[in-house]
């Protein structure tokens, strides 16, 4: 299938948002391969806090880890 056959290349098929850890940019839809995105976000202005938000996700997912390794 080549793209311009793929709904996922029109921006207008996906309402989410997308940061692309490549390029370092925002995305409306899914735009880029999977592999170079985080989201989907709910609008542009979390898309652009995803690796913010990614970090803060490390961060609790590691103290839930040593809360449960000291019981």
């Amino acid at each position: 299938m080549t793209d311009e056959h793929r709904p996922d290349t029109d921006p207008g098929s996906d309402p989410k948002w997308y940061y692309n850890t490549t390029t370092g940019q925002v995305e409306h839809g899914t735009l880029s391969r999977s592999v170079d995105r985080l989201g989907p976000y709910p609008d542009e202005a979390t898309a652009h806090r995803a690796l913010e938000i990614a970090m803060e996700r490390t961060a609790a997912a590691d103290r839930a880890d040593r809360d449960w390794n000291d019981d």
